[in-house]
Order: C-alpha cells, then structure tokens, then sequence
C-alpha cells in the first residue's frame, strides 16, 4: 500500500509499507543502542555464552578478551 505525504516544503512524497531498508534498520538499531525509550540491553546467563569450558574469547576490533569464570565463582574480562 502506498501514501502521500507533504513535505515541510510543500511538495508531497510517496511512502511505501514495505519492510524498512537496511539502513534504516541499520540507524534504528542505532537508535536503541544509544538508548532509546523501548531499548534495554540484552541479557544473557553466563553459562549459555561461557558453555561447559568456562572461557569465551570476544574479538572486539583488534584485540582479543577473554571471560572465564574465577576459582571464586566470579566472572573476569582479560586482555
């Protein structure tokens, strides 16, 4: 289904009801990162990303962490 709407200007614009491009998915997600009013951040149990060997290796960039479960029961972030 297709709409008009004006523009400030003046002269109107056709808008379509198809699924949004990737960059606007793109700038929404954004949007939610920064903290947008529906955004709140993920949560995950650290036994679903650590699995049964306690350690996970994060690339971020050009760097390698890792996060292991210590001899306390405690989580740590390495680099």
């Amino acid at each position: 289904m297709r709409s008009t709407h004006p523009l400030p200007s003046g002269n109107p614009t056709t808008t379509s009801d198809a699924a949004p491009s990737a960059s606007t998915r793109t700038l929404q997600a954004g949007k939610d990162a920064v903290g947008g009013a529906e955004s709140r951040p993920r949560r995950l149990r650290s036994g679903d990303l650590l699995g049964p060997g306690q350690v996970l290796e994060i690339v971020h960039g050009d760097a390698v962490y890792r996060l292991r479960v210590t001899a306390l029961g405690k989580l740590i972030l390495t680099k």
